[in-house]
Parts: C-alpha cells; sequence; structure tokens
C-alpha cells in the first residue's frame, strides 16, 4: 500500500510553515525533497535544510527571508529584487539585513538637516527637517531657501518651457511650407513643359517628312 511520506514529519524536507511552502514532494518511487516553485517563485537549495526564493518577486515570499518590521502602518523591507539579491537594510537603517534593520537617528549623528535655519526631528527610517520663517527645506541640497526663489524658479521655467515649444512649432512649420512650396514649383513646371512639349514635337515631324521628299 503506497503511503504519501510528506504527511509524516513533512519528510524530512524543508519547509516554511509562515509561507506555506514546503520541498516535500510525494512520488510513486517515495519522497522527493525539492526546492519548488510558489506563486510563481523559484526557490533554490539543497531541498533538506534550505531553500531559498530567487530571481524576480522573491520579495513576495515572506521578504525573502530577510528583515522586515511594521510600524504604523508603514512597512520596510531588507530584500532586493534587484543587485546581487543579498539582504541589505533599506536607506535609514542599518544591519546585517538578515535578523536586525535599526534605525539610524540622522539628526543626533548629524547626516542630514544641519543648515544654520533647519530644525531636525528624526522618524522611523527617515527624518523631517523644518525651515525657520519663510523659508522652504530643500532636502537634495540639505538647505533652506526662500520661498520667492523657489516660485521665481518654476516660473522661469515655465517660461523656458512655452519658448522652447514655440521654437519647435516654428521650425515644424517653416518646414512644411519648404516642402507645399518646392512641390508647388514642381507642379508648375511640369505644367510650363507639358504645353511646350507638344508643340516641339510637332514642329519636328514636317521637317522628317520634307526630308523624306527630297530623298
Amino acid at each position: 500500500m503506497e503511503t504519501n511520506e510528506c504527511l509524516n514529519d513533512n519528510g524530512g524536507c524543508w519547509q516554511d510553515k509562515a509561507a506555506n511552502v514546503t520541498a516535500c514532494r510525494d512520488t510513486f518511487r517515495g519522497r522527493v525533497c525539492e526546492c519548488p516553485t510558489f506563486n510563481g517563485v523559484q526557490f533554490k537549495g539543497d531541498g533538506y535544510s534550505n531553500c531559498e526564493p530567487a530571481g524576480p518577486g522573491k520579495c513576495l515570499i515572506n521578504h525573502g527571508g530577510c528583515w522586515h518590521e511594521t510600524r504604523n502602518g508603514k512597512t520596510f523591507s531588507a530584500c532586493q529584487e534587484s543587485g546581487n539579491g543579498k539582504c541589505q537594510c533599506p536607506a535609514g537603517f542599518r544591519g546585517d539585513g538578515v535578523k536586525k534593520c535599526e534605525d539610524i537617528n540622522e539628526c543626533k549623528e548629524k547626516k542630514a538637516c544641519q543648515c544654520r535655519e533647519c530644525s531636525c526631528r528624526d522618524t522611523w527610517g527617515d527624518y523631517e527637517c523644518t525651515c525657520s520663517g519663510d523659508l522652504l527645506y530643500i532636502k537634495e541640497h540639505d538647505t533652506c531657501i526662500s520661498k520667492t526663489a523657489v516660485q521665481g524658479k518654476a516660473a522661469w521655467a515655465a517660461v523656458w518651457g512655452i519658448l522652447i515649444v514655440l521654437v519647435v512649432v516654428a521650425a515644424g512649420s517653416y518646414v512644411v511650407y519648404k516642402y507645399r512650396l518646392r512641390s508647388y514649383m514642381d507642379s508648375e513646371i511640369r505644367a510650363i513643359m507639358a504645353q511646350y512639349m507638344p508643340l516641339d514635337s510637332q514642329g519636328e515631324v514636317p521637317n522628317h517628312t520634307n526630308d523624306e521628299e527630297h530623298h
């Protein structure tokens, strides 16, 4: 009588109870420990003690075995879909990426928001920086600038954008005009040639006849 060996202690194969994934596969010759493909994600390993998700979509399966944590509805994960595939703590954290990733206090370690007008407040995985007075914080440059200056730059950017569009439209119109003018001139030349070419051919016919009479 055939029995399913996978039902007894998972056949001694690897399994992930949290994700409900097992490497045990029952066959008519007995069980086989083989890393499976689950929800389109391929697992790789020896099938007995280790199977890890690999390739596209691996982070969908228990975050690829990497560190992850959720606080106040915000989730951070050390799983990387691209690159070398190793667990790496996300920006704002440090650690091994597998068992632990700790928040970096950018304010305390003076990694950001250090301009004279800045006021820094650390958050989990990030930080908040505000500026005194009527100033706006620019995170890319870690500085505070006047809001009117930002508005002025935006206005100039809009003006330049409009000018570029007008130049492109004018250039396109000129090309179309040149093409139509050339087509018109070609048609006029063909019409003139069509009027005179028959006359030339008619004048040659009598001459040819006269030559025959002389002969």
